[in-house]
């Protein structure tokens, strides 16, 4: 009996390293953000910053992107993988589409003299969005694989197949790693607005 209690209460070894990756990402963050209110204060020239409007499309692309996750899961764990394939797609599209926005918005910000060495705010803005943007390329890349992976590995019959409990953790790491670069998106959008 208390073998199965401690088993119960065991952190899968894939969410343990996932949950780990995230507290390093967001100490990491955290002191992009310090650094630029402390830099702020300390710079006799600080140049104000209008994000390009573009941000806020990519914005709500990403939130949208993440409800397409949710439902992906959601799909995957009642094994109607068919519908699964649809969100787990819809999701890459949207996260690939949040990628363009984004290098657009760099450009509009180049396009209005706003280069990445003219000045410390110039620079904060680039490092801050730029280090967020490679996250999300990996989250991406991961994106593809599953899509990949939902019509390679999971056949459907007349009935559903059941997926593995592996299976489920890895889309469950997924939906994890992708609803974090959201949040951590919108909290990083809504600080440069609020600190420019």
């Amino acid at each position: 009996m208390s073998d199965l209690i401690h088993k119960r209460y065991i952190v899968h070894p894939y969410k343990f390293n996932m949950w780990l990756a995230i507290t390093s990402m967001v100490m990491a963050f955290a002191a992009f953000t310090s650094a630029y209110v402390v830099k702020k204060g300390d710079v006799n020239v600080w140049n104000t910053i209008q994000l390009p409007r573009i941000f806020i499309t990519s914005t709500i692309v990403i939130v949208v992107s993440s409800v397409f996750m949710h439902l992906a899961y959601v799909s995957f764990k009642t094994n109607r993988i068919s519908l699964y394939r649809g969100f787990i797609i819809l999701t890459f599209i949207c996260g690939a589409s949040f990628l363009t926005l984004q290098i657009q918005g760099w450009s509009q910000l180049l396009a209005s003299g706003v280069d990445l060495g003219s000045n410390v705010s110039n620079s904060f803005v680039y490092v801050i969005t730029g280090a967020h943007f490679l996250h999300v390329v990996g989250g991406v890349v991961a994106l593809f694989v599953f899509s990949i992976m939902a019509f390679t590995k999971y056949k459907i019959s007349n009935n559903d197949v059941k997926p593995s409990k592996n299976s489920l953790v890895s889309v469950e790491i997924m939906m994890t790693y992708w609803h974090f670069v959201d949040i951590l998106w919108v909290y990083l959008y809504f600080f440069l607005i609020l600190n420019n």
